[in-house]
C-alpha cells in the first residue's frame, strides 16, 4: 500500500504536501509545533487538519500490518491464493481485512466442526458442488455412515453436511456482503419496555425512554443521539432492543446466489442449509456487526461533540483585574464563600447558611454584604450545581441594594470537586478544606478559565452528550488533545503558569513541567526563553517545540511576549530595523501605533524574500508585531452578566429573553435564562435556514436572544426558538 498516495487522495492534498508532513510527525515534532511554525513545509494545514492527517496515517499503518499478519497466518496454512492475497491487499478498511480472514481463523468447536471430526466434509462438499444429479440420494449418503462416530442415519449425516455448509456460507465475504448491504438498507432498529421489566411504564426510570418504549427506526438513517439513547436505556436493563427485517426476500436471494444447478439431486439440502447459515449465523453475527457499527458512528460524533464544545468552553475570555467573590452553593452544608483578588489570590473565605435547614438568611446577607464592601468585589460566580438558583436568588437580592455595581454570573462548577480532591488542589491551597478549595476554583474559572480547567480531567468538565456511554480511552485521548491545541493557541505565561498548564504546552508534559516550575522557584523569574535550556532533562528538541508558545510579558526581550519562535528573531528584527524601528518599540505605545501603519504598506512577497523566510512565516511575524501580548480569547463570546433573577412562573410564551449557551447536544442547545432550569432551544427552532448542527450557529459560552415557546411547569421544561430574532453580538 503506498500510504502517501491514500492519504493524498483522501485528505485532497498533494503528495508532496503529505509526504513532507508525514516527515516531520516521524521525528517527533508536535502538532501545535508543526501547525504554528512549519507552515511552509505543510502547506498551511492547521492543528484540525494535522490531527485529521495523524490519525489516518495511524489507522492506515495499522491496516497494512494487519494485512501482512492476516496474509502470513493463511500462508501458512497453505491456503493463500493470488486472487485472495491480491483481494486482502486492496482492502481499505480493517472489517474487510478480518472479513476476508474469518473462513481461515481458528475456530471453538461448533456443529461444523464436530460434523467434520465424523467425516462429513465430503458429503458437504457433493451437497455444495451440486455434482451430482442422478441417482438415490440414500446410496450416497450410506458412504459416509460412522456408527463409531455417532452416524448411523441419513438424517444424521445430511443434518452434519448442512451444519458444514451453513457454516461455510457464513464465513463468504460475498455473501455476508451482500446481506449487510440489504439489512443496511431495509432493517429497522426497535426499542420495547421489557415486558419483564418491575418497573412501571409511567415510573421516573422509565420515564427517560419514554419515547422508546415502541420505538421503530430506519437503521440507515437513525441519528447517533438516538443509538447513544436506546443502548443507555438496554445497558440499564429498561429496553429490548433488536434490528427488525424482512427475512425471506434475503434468504430467497442469498439461495439464487448459492444455487447453480437447480438439477441437483441435493438441492433440497442445500437450500435449507443456506437458510440455516443465514437464520444461526450470518444474521446474528451481522445484527451485532451493524448495532457495533451504529454505536461507533453514535460515539464518534458523540466525542466530536463533546471537543468542539470543551473548546469552546476553554476558550471563553478571560475576565482579568476583577475582584471575585465565588460561592459553592448548598443546603445543609451551607454555601462556601470566597473571595478572590485581580490575580487570583485568596484573600478571605466564609461559609453561610441562608437555605434550608439551618435558615440564617439575615447573617449570611450581612457576611456576603460585608465581604462586597470591604474588597470591593465586582463580580460574583456561582456555582451551578445543588441549590445555585436558590442562591442566585439570594445574591439578586443583595445586589439590589449594595452600594457600589456589582454583577454575578453563573459559572458551571463541573469538575470542581475533582480538582478540590486532587493532589494539585492540595499542593495550591494546603491551608483550606475540600469543599472551600472548590469554591476558588469556581472564582478562578470566571477570572481564566483556560488556566483553571486544564487542572481537572477533560471528562469531568461536563459539556457534551452521552460522555458516560463512549469509549473511554478515545474520549480521553480526543479530549486531552483539545487541551492541547488550546493551551498552545493561546499561549503560557512562563512566569505564572502552573504545572497543570504547563504541561500541555507543545513538547513539555508533566515530568518536565515539574521541572521548569522547580527551575522558576529555585532561581527566581525566567528572563529569556532560552534560559529553558538550563532546566533538568529540557533538551534542544524540546525547547523547540515549546518556545514559541511560552510568553515572558516583562522579559529581557519584547519579542519574547509575542509567538514569534526564537529560530525568527532575526528576521523580526531585521523587518524592525528595514521599517525604522526596534524590537523596544513594541513596548512604547506611539512608536506601536506607528509600526502598525507601516507594516500594513509593506509589500509581503517582496519582504519576504528579503528577509529569506517563507510568506506564512513572515505573515505570522507581522501579525504577532502588530499585537504584541494579545490574548486570542478577547473575540470569543464575553460571560454573560446579571443582577436580577427570573422564576419559572414569571416566564410567559412570547417572552423574549438572553440567555448564555450552557451545552450543544445533537438535537439542540440548552440555554441558562436566568431561571432554575434551562430551556431547550430544539434543532428545528435555532435558524430560518436549514441546518445539520447546531454548532453550525451557535457556540458554548454565547450570548443569545431567545422566544419563550412553551414552559411545563410539572416537568420543569422550557421550549424556547431563537427564530426571528436579531442575533446577540456578544
Amino acid at each position: 500500500m503506498d500510504l502517501i498516495r491514500e492519504l493524498a487522495e483522501e485528505l485532497n492534498l498533494s503528495r508532496g504536501q503529505v509526504e513532507r508532513t508525514v516527515e516531520l510527525l516521524d521525528q517527533g515534532n508536535t502538532l501545535p509545533f508543526i501547525a504554528r511554525y512549519r507552515k511552509e513545509v505543510t502547506g498551511g494545514l492547521d492543528d484540525e487538519e494535522l490531527k485529521g492527517l495523524e490519525d489516518r496515517l495511524i489507522y492506515l499503518r495499522n491496516l497494512q500490518g494487519r494485512k501482512e499478519e492476516v496474509l502470513r497466518l493463511i500462508e501458512e496454512q497453505g491456503k493463500l491464493s493470488p486472487d485472495l492475497a491480491e483481494r486482502i491487499n486492496a482492502a481499505t478498511k480493517l472489517q474487510e481485512v478480518e472479513e476476508y480472514y474469518r473462513p481461515f481463523r481458528p475456530k471453538r468447536r461448533t456443529r461444523a466442526t464436530i460434523a467434520k471430526e465424523k467425516g462429513l466434509e465430503p458429503l458437504a462438499i457433493i451437497i455444495k458442488t451440486e455434482c451430482i444429479t442422478e441417482g438415490d440420494i440414500r446410496s450416497t449418503v450410506e458412504d459416509y455412515f460412522r456408527p463409531d462416530l455417532g452416524v448411523e442415519t441419513m438424517e444424521e449425516a445430511l443434518n452434519g453436511a448442512m451444519d458444514i455448509v451453513a457454516e461455510e456460507i457464513s464465513d463468504d465475504h460475498n455473501l455476508r456482503r451482500i446481506a449487510r448491504d440489504f439489512i443496511w438498507e431495509q432493517a429497522l432498529i426497535a426499542s420495547e419496555l421489557k415486558p419483564d421489566e418491575p418497573t412501571a411504564p409511567n415510573s421516573r426510570e422509565s420515564a427517560v425512554y419514554r419515547q422508546y418504549h415502541h420505538y421503530t427506526e430506519a437503521v440507515r438513517s437513525i441519528p447517533p443521539h438516538r443509538i447513544l439513547a436506546i443502548n443507555r436505556g438496554e445497558k440499564e436493563g429498561l429496553l429490548k432492543v433488536e434490528l427488525q427485517i424482512e427475512k425471506r426476500p434475503l434468504v430467497e436471494k442469498l439461495q439464487k446466489l448459492v444455487v447453480k444447478n437447480n438439477a441437483s439431486i441435493f438441492t433440497e439440502y442445500l437450500l435449507k442449509a443456506v437458510e440455516d447459515g443465514f437464520n444461526r449465523l450470518i444474521w446474528p453475527s451481522l445484527e451485532r456487526e451493524i448495532r457495533g457499527d451504529l454505536t461507533e458512528a453514535g460515539e464518534e460524533q458523540a466525542i466530536k461533540v463533546f471537543a468542539m464544545n470543551l473548546r469552546q468552553l476553554l476558550l471563553q475570555p478571560p475576565v482579568r483585574g476583577k475582584r471575585v467573590l465565588g460561592i459553592d452553593p448548598g443546603f445543609r452544608t451551607g454555601c462556601k464563600v470566597a473571595v478572590i483578588d485581580d490575580i487570583g489570590r485568596v484573600v478571605a473565605t466564609d461559609t453561610i447558611y441562608p437555605h434550608p435547614p439551618v435558615n440564617k438568611k439575615s447573617k449570611a446577607r450581612e457576611i456576603v454584604s460585608a465581604l462586597l464592601k470591604q474588597y470591593q468585589v465586582e463580580l460574583v460566580a456561582i456555582g451551578n450545581g445543588t441549590a445555585s438558583r436558590e442562591t442566585e436568588e439570594f445574591i439578586a437580592g443583595i445586589l439590589s441594594e449594595t452600594e457600589h455595581e456589582v454583577f454575578y454570573c453563573l459559572v458551571s462548577e463541573a469538575g470542581a470537586s475533582v480538582y478540590s480532591a486532587s493532589k494539585l488542589a492540595r499542593a495550591e491551597l494546603p491551608d483550606l478544606d475540600v469543599s472551600m478549595r472548590g469554591t476558588i476554583s469556581i472564582a478562578r474559572r470566571l477570572q481564566d478559565p483556560l488556566a483553571e480547567l486544564v487542572k481537572i480531567e477533560p471528562k469531568s468538565i461536563g459539556v457534551g452528550q452521552y460522555q458516560h456511554d463512549v469509549d473511554q480511552k478515545e474520549l480521553g485521548n480526543t479530549l486531552q488533545w483539545v487541551v492541547e491545541s488550546c493551551v498552545n493557541y493561546v499561549g503560557v505565561d512562563l512566569n505564572t503558569a502552573s504545572p497543570a498548564l504547563l504541561q500541555n504546552v507543545a513538547g513539555i508534559g508533566p515530568a518536565l513541567a515539574k521541572s521548569v516550575v522547580e527551575y522558576r522557584e529555585e532561581n527566581g523569574a525566567f528572563c529569556r526563553r532560552a534560559e529553558l535550556l538550563k532546566v533538568k532533562r529540557l533538551g534542544k528538541k524540546a525547547f523547540i517545540q515549546a518556545a514559541g508558545f511560552l510568553r515572558l510579558p516583562d522579559g529581557e526581550n519584547p519579542l519574547e511576549n509575542t509567538g514569534i519562535h526564537p529560530e525568527s528573531y532575526q528576521a523580526a528584527e531585521e523587518l524592525l530595523a528595514v521599517l525604522g524601528f526596534s524590537k523596544d518599540d513594541l513596548r512604547v505605545t506611539e512608536r506601536l501605533s506607528e509600526l502598525r501603519n507601516k507594516l500594513k504598506g509593506i509589500d509581503q512577497a517582496d519582504t519576504a524574500k528579503r528577509l529569506g523566510v517563507g510568506l506564512p512565516t513572515l505573515k505570522d511575524i507581522i501579525e504577532a508585531l502588530t499585537k504584541p501580548g494579545r490574548d486570542p480569547r478577547e473575540k470569543m463570546p464575553k460571560p454573560l452578566f446579571r443582577k436580577d433573577i427570573k422564576t419559572l412562573a414569571d416566564l410567559k410564551p412570547g417572552m423574549v429573553l438572553t440567555g448564555e449557551v450552557r451545552n450543544i447536544v445533537d438535537f439542540g442547545v440548552f440555554v441558562d435564562i436566568g431561571v432554575k432550569e434551562d430551556g431547550l432551544v430544539h434543532i428545528s427552532e435555532l435558524s430560518e435556514r436549514y441546518i445539520k448542527h447546531p454548532l453550525e450557529v451557535v457556540t458554548v459560552g454565547k450570548t443569545v436572544c431567545v422566544r419563550v415557546l412553551d414552559i411545563d411547569s410539572e416537568r420543569k421544561r422550557i421550549s424556547l426558538s431563537m427564530k426571528g430574532i436579531k442575533e446577540s453580538k456578544s
